[in-house]
């Protein structure tokens, strides 16, 4: 019996950060890892996902999919955080496959919410998720992702496109109008990711070296959290903190305006690393803190992803779902 592309193996499969790199191929059996590369080692994508597939000797791949931290808009594709541009046709094209599906990174991980398992998932306070109501999604990294999930005719969940990471950030306190400023200075418009990825929390270890008369102290992101953890330096600390409460005035903001009652969920490399500390932290009482609306936040659950590679089984459903259509080649 002849076999059409929805039944077509192996797939490869991508999730493309400002930073990293993540590839996998998909096979009947499931999703296996394949590599994980450092965007600023190789000139191109292609180049990445040559090297990426030649760790496994090339497999005759036919149909891939790939997510990415930009808005994608048409064939032309440039990303924000990092230099690569590319064309999806001519990189299906170049690559020999006969299809190649690319969208946004946090729409890709919105498709899989649903399929997360219980265990990978982390509550932070709030209720049960209301059936059939709105969901919301943000992470942290590189940039800062937003989607979420709606539901559309027969109660199928639709996954939203959008850039909500470029909102304009709004200070909560006279010291956050204070970051505000310092951040203003340097790029104009400050949005929320200014200050929640991983340079902003660079930005605001930097004021707050500025706040007590010293010079910034040139740090990586994942220095100032790994410090923050440890509990061995105290700026450090204060600013994990504050990018924590941060956090959950952007993510009320979100909730609010989706009405997420079947829950706010958290992905992205910062948070899920940040364990208990993060549970620990002014997030929540920041979310619930919105006046007339507090208990109407009180009362949406938020969950913090610890899946390894979610956006891989979004991406993968994306792709399914592309070759069961008609027009599909």
């Amino acid at each position: 019996m002849p076999t059409g592309p929805a039944d077509t193996f192996p797939r490869l499969l991508a999730d493309i950060g400002g930073t990293n790199a993540r590839f996998a191929l998909q096979t009947p059996q499931g999703i296996a890892p394949l590599a994980t590369l450092a965007c600023a080692d190789f000139p191109t994508l292609q180049d990445a996902v040559r090297h990426a597939l030649q760790q496994v000797g090339t497999p005759a791949v036919r149909h891939a999919a790939i997510a990415i931290a930009n808005p994608v808009q048409g064939d032309a594709v440039r990303m924000t955080n990092h230099h690569w541009a590319f064309s999806i046709a001519a990189l299906r094209t170049a690559m020999g496959w006969s299809t190649l599906l690319v969208l946004n990174d946090f729409t890709a991980l919105a498709l899989a919410l649903p399929d997360l398992p219980p265990a990978h998932l982390r509550q932070i306070g709030g209720g049960a998720p209301l059936a059939g109501g709105a969901i919301g999604l943000l992470g942290a990294g590189t940039g800062l992702g937003v989607s979420g999930l709606v539901s559309g005719p027969d109660g199928v969940l639709l996954p939203l496109s959008g850039e909500g990471g470029h909102v304009s950030f709004a200070p909560f306190d006279d010291g956050e109008i204070a970051l505000w400023r310092f951040a203003q200075a340097r790029f104009g418009h400050v949005s929320a990711e200014r200050l929640l990825s991983g340079p902003g929390l660079q930005s605001i270890h930097a004021w707050l070296c500025t706040e007590d008369g010293h010079a910034a102290e040139p740090i990586s992101p994942a220095e100032i959290t790994a410090r923050a953890l440890q509990g061995s330096d105290a700026r450090c600390a204060q600013t994990v903190s504050l990018f924590c409460a941060l956090l959950g005035t952007v993510a009320a903001n979100l909730a609010l305006t989706l009405g997420a009652t079947g829950g706010l969920f958290i992905g992205g490399g910062i948070v899920p690393r940040l364990g208990a500390l993060f549970e620990r932290s002014g997030f929540r009482a920041r979310f619930e803190n919105k006046g007339r609306f507090s208990d109407y936040l009180a009362r949406i659950p938020v969950f913090v992803i610890h899946h390894p590679d979610p956006a891989f089984l979004g991406v993968a459903k994306a792709l399914q779902q592309h070759l069961r259509q008609p027009h599909a080649p």
